[in-house]
């Protein structure tokens, strides 16, 4: 008597744009994850392969461990790495992070 019946409306037939729309917004953010996040971490893992195959005997480099020498002995996995008179360690290349210009090893 006091409270009247509710009636549901009809729904409108949805188109193809309205399931587009709702999606756009999830759409949206993986594009910007894309562009902020994964597009940065790719160009900086190709510049460190670029620098890995440019590795050539008698560069100054220091290591993820902050060693620095310089390379006595350049592999296709390993590298072997002067650090001292009549000291020599092997290490992965992966190891390497920073090659220093020549002569950055004297004024140490």
């Amino acid at each position: 008597m006091l409270i009247s019946n509710a009636y549901a409306q009809t729904a409108a037939a949805a188109g193809p744009m309205d399931n587009i729309m709702q999606f756009a917004p999830i759409i949206l953010m993986f594009v910007v994850l894309y562009f902020l996040m994964v597009r940065p971490q790719m160009k900086k893992a190709k510049e460190h392969k670029a620098l890995l195959d440019a590795l050539g005997k008698g560069d100054e480099v220091v290591t993820q461990g902050g060693l620095a020498g310089r390379l006595t002995k350049v592999g296709d996995d390993f590298v072997t790495i002067a650090i001292a008179d009549n000291v020599e360690i092997q290490m992965q290349k992966p190891a390497i992070t920073l090659v220093l210009p020549k002569g950055t090893l004297k004024g140490l």
